[in-house]
Formats: C-alpha cells, sequence, structure tokens
C-alpha cells in the first residue's frame, strides 16, 4: 500500500516537473492531459484538456493543439500548425493477417500486441487541421496543407494543397505553382523573430490570383 501510494505521488511529481519544465520553454501543457512525457516539444505550444499522447511523437515550435486531441504512434508535427478539437491521429494497427485481431491483455496477457504494424504520420509546418478530422496510416502531410473539418486522411497530401471528405481528396491548390515553390524556399517558419518582423508585409498580403509571392 504504502509503494503504490510513493510510486503515485512520484508520478505525480514528474509529471509536474515536466509541465514546468516546458513551461520555461512557453509551452502550456493542461495536467488534464495524459501521455504529455512521450511528447517532445520544441517550445510555444498549447495543449489543453483531454489531449492523449502515446508512442513516439514531436511537435514543433508554437504548434497548438485541439481539446481532446489523440496522437498515437510514429507521429511528427511540425512548426506554427493548427490542430482543432476532437482530431485523431493514429500509426498503428491491429493485425489483421493472423488468427485474431484482439491485443488486450486479457488474452494471452496481451502477447498479440507484437504483432501490431506500425507507420509513421508526418506533418510539416504550417499546416491547418480542422475539427474531428482523422489521419491514420503511412501519410505525410505537405507544408501549408489544409485538411477541412471531418476528413479522413488516409493517403499523403501535397504542400498547399485543400482536402476534404471521406476518404479526403484534394479540392484545390492554395496558390499557384510558383508562390508555392516561393514559400517553400522562403521557410519562414525557421526564421527568428527579428527575421518575420522583417518579411511581416507578406503575412498580410492577399495571394489570391497573384502568380508571384514578391509583386
Amino acid at each position: 500500500m504504502i509503494k503504490h501510494l510513493l510510486y503515485k505521488y512520484w508520478t505525480r511529481y514528474k509529471k509536474y516537473r515536466f509541465r514546468k519544465e516546458n513551461k520555461k520553454l512557453g509551452t502550456f501543457i493542461s495536467k488534464e492531459s495524459k501521455g504529455y512525457q512521450n511528447v517532445s516539444f520544441e517550445g510555444k505550444n498549447r495543449i489543453p484538456d483531454r489531449c492523449n499522447f502515446s508512442g513516439k511523437i514531436s511537435i514543433g515550435f508554437a504548434t497548438t493543439l485541439g481539446y481532446n486531441n489523440m496522437l498515437m504512434g510514429d507521429v511528427s508535427v511540425g512548426k506554427y500548425c493548427q490542430i482543432g478539437a476532437d482530431v485523431a491521429i493514429h500509426t498503428t494497427n491491429h493485425p489483421i493477417n493472423y488468427l485474431s485481431t484482439y491485443i488486450n491483455k486479457l488474452l494471452f496477457n496481451g502477447e498479440l500486441k507484437t504483432l501490431k504494424t506500425t507507420n509513421k504520420v508526418v506533418v510539416g509546418n504550417d499546416v491547418w487541421i480542422g475539427h474531428n478530422v482523422i489521419i491514420v496510416g503511412n501519410v505525410t502531410i505537405g507544408n501549408g496543407a489544409i485538411l477541412a473539418a471531418g476528413s479522413v486522411v488516409t493517403k499523403d497530401v501535397p504542400s498547399y494543397t485543400i482536402v476534404a471528405g471521406t476518404p479526403a481528396k484534394p479540392l484545390k491548390k492554395r496558390f499557384s505553382d510558383k508562390i508555392i515553390s516561393q514559400v517553400e524556399e522562403l521557410q519562414w517558419w525557421n526564421k527568428t523573430e527579428n527575421e518575420l518582423k522583417a518579411i511581416k508585409p507578406l503575412f498580410f498580403k492577399n495571394l489570391e490570383n497573384l502568380e508571384d509571392l514578391y509583386q
């Protein structure tokens, strides 16, 4: 009983220390979330209530999550991404080529869990993921992509492309090919605060129907 209580308090303390250390880097983590100790945060992140993490996960600088997000498996999220509420990213699958898909510990003490397959989901920089989006499988989301609310993403999404539906399909590109190329070359998400201030006017330019970022 005493050992159990000591372990419980030690676990709470480690979680508290983890949140405190990340707060120094500008990251807020709700104590109502779970598994955040599995995550590598770059700083200035926002993790609200009821987010769950399991596996090998990295979240880039200034990326913010939504309420009740679930990130499971091998997941990498870039910088300056915005993720809506109730979003789920899964990279693991139950075994489908064996006698059973059941991996709970109630059968063979969970030994069948070793038969799971794990893929990887890579989310680029400046990606907007809408409410209730599900991303599964071996998927790469390009920089600047938009995943419309309710989409189920099972395939790669090119940079600066808007996708929607179940399964998600491309609707249109956000910009001309030339502007996409220019933004990819600019890589503003890797710039310092002072460097961003120097190009601030670009962020307020309406790029609809333009062919050149600098025109």
